[in-house]
């Protein structure tokens, strides 16, 4: 992304029904993203499939959610991979994923004190997990071959590997 660009969302839509293929780019390519970051991975597990009634409205929430990130860059939110179990997100900054997360204006909020009032006292039938990945500017590495734009690739710049990038170490900067 380059310096002062507004912040984007793009949701992978690659697998969605009628979405066709993601245009594949040749050779070996990585990942540039100017400043500090954060990944987000969140998920849910549905450990009683029989109870529809409790795991179908966390399992629906997740495509408003990253519907309405995608409708607003403001939020911080760089870019999403994923639809259903594991969604990695990629944010400007951890303030940015947590003004959105707790602004009850939001898809999150709602959906989050909904999830609370009727699942979690359910006794283990669907659980939900995420983890928060501070990232420092150049702390990353990123190897991408033959693939269409994925993961960090969509929130910063793919870029051709060089020569003196050509390895995990180089391009980590070791």
């Amino acid at each position: 992304m380059p310096p002062g660009a507004p912040p984007r969302c793009y949701a992978d839509r690659s697998f969605a029904p009628g979405a066709g293929v993601s245009k594949v780019l040749p050779g070996r390519m990585t990942a540039e993203i100017d400043g500090d970051f954060v990944v987000f991975l969140i998920g849910m597990r549905i450990n009683r499939w029989w109870k529809v009634h409790k795991w179908w409205p966390a399992a629906m929430a997740m495509p408003r959610m990253i519907k309405e990130l995608a409708a607003h860059p403001e939020s911080g939110c760089l870019a999403t991979d994923g639809t259903f179990g594991t969604v990695v997100q990629y944010w400007r900054s951890f303030d940015h994923l947590e003004a959105w997360a707790r602004d009850p204006r939001h898809e999150h909020w709602p959906a989050w004190t909904a999830f609370n009032k009727h699942v979690r006292a359910s006794s283990g039938d669907v659980g939900i997990w995420h983890e928060t990945f501070l990232v420092r500017a150049g702390q990353f590495e990123t190897f991408y071959g033959s693939m269409p734009p994925k993961g960090l690739a969509r929130a910063g710049r793919l870029v051709p590997i060089t020569a003196a990038r050509h390895d995990a170490r180089q391009r980590l900067g070791t």
